[in-house]
């Protein structure tokens, strides 16, 4: 396949499934499968990294608004009922350090997992269940509103999280790093939603903490690859002309489609929840599990 051909298209899989509970990491394995090629080369494990960083990208471009009224606000918040610790900026800072630290100390583990179809097929197959069931059991309570007596749901904007929410998503965070499959997006909606918090207040947090959490680790990975380091590095004298071309079109690709993606997401959710989400992870999670058996035997 054409070069440039083959970034627009995994430059789309990326923007697309970057912010969807889907995992973006098995969608480019599977990617890799079905298109019969191998990202596995120092440039092209580069690509995936910055195309990444594409998609990145356009939450802080997408939430400007919102970024804008918080850092205006800190730490009292919009209403004056918060403190340094309890903001939602401090808040995403927090569950964002509760992740990075054993994320960091298991970074050998996480490498064995990514070359795993059998893990990732578990990962969204498993994860796919649990969110339908979390997305199921907060239903009702989302109908209702906020006004319903006896409700499952007790925090309905991300401006009311508290401290515990954000250390016990950022903790749950910890398995989306450490099994690639099962989805940062999907990890914390999921534990979002068991703490109480709303669809749209667990996915705007999940937009949030995407953002330092994916930047450093990014960033760190990029920069290992572009000074020669890691695993089947590349430096940047070794990238061509062409290389270049490849790298900006996969960048601004994943950027434009993940714009569109999180603008879609957060008005489809609203509306509708997450069960369907959830059913595609538990088809695609046994498509690869059998397929990763099959292959394997």
């Amino acid at each position: 396949m054409n070069d440039y051909l083959l970034s627009m298209l995994l430059g789309i899989i990326e923007g697309l499934t970057e912010f969807l509970p889907v995992s973006s990491t098995a969608h480019l394995r599977i990617s890799e499968a079905l298109l019969h090629i191998s990202l596995s080369s120092g440039y092209w494990k580069m690509y995936t990294i910055v195309i990444q960083l594409g998609a990145i990208l356009c939450l802080p471009v997408y939430f400007r608004a919102r970024i804008a009224k918080f850092l205006s606000t800190f730490p009292r918040g919009e209403r004056g009922d918060r403190s340094v610790f309890t903001h939602p900026l401090s808040l995403t800072i927090i569950a964002f350090v509760v992740t990075a630290i054993p994320a960091f100390l298991l970074t050998k583990v996480i490498g064995k997992n990514l070359e795993d179809l059998r893990i990732m097929g578990i990962a969204l197959l498993v994860g796919g269940i649990v969110m339908w069931i979390v997305d199921a059991m907060n239903a009702k309570s989302e109908a209702a509103g906020p006004d319903a007596p006896q409700s499952r749901i007790h925090t309905w904007k991300m401006e009311a999280m508290s401290l515990g929410q954000a250390v016990w998503i950022g903790a749950c965070q910890i398995l989306s790093a450490v099994f690639p499959g099962t989805s940062r997006s999907m990890s914390t909606i999921a534990a979002g939603q068991l703490a109480g918090i709303s669809r749209a207040a667990a996915l705007e947090f999940s937009f949030f903490l995407s953002m330092p959490t994916m930047v450093v680790a990014t960033l760190y990975d990029l920069l290992k690859s572009l000074r020669g380091k890691g695993e089947n590095p590349i430096g940047v004298s070794q990238i061509d002309p062409h290389g270049w071309v490849v790298l900006a079109i996969g960048f601004v690709v994943s950027f434009v489609v993940a714009y569109a993606s999180v603008a879609w997401f957060i008005a489809y959710v609203r509306r509708r929840g997450f069960a369907p989400f959830a059913v595609y992870r538990i088809v695609v999670g046994s498509l690869v599990l059998a397929f990763a058996v099959r292959v394997g035997s």
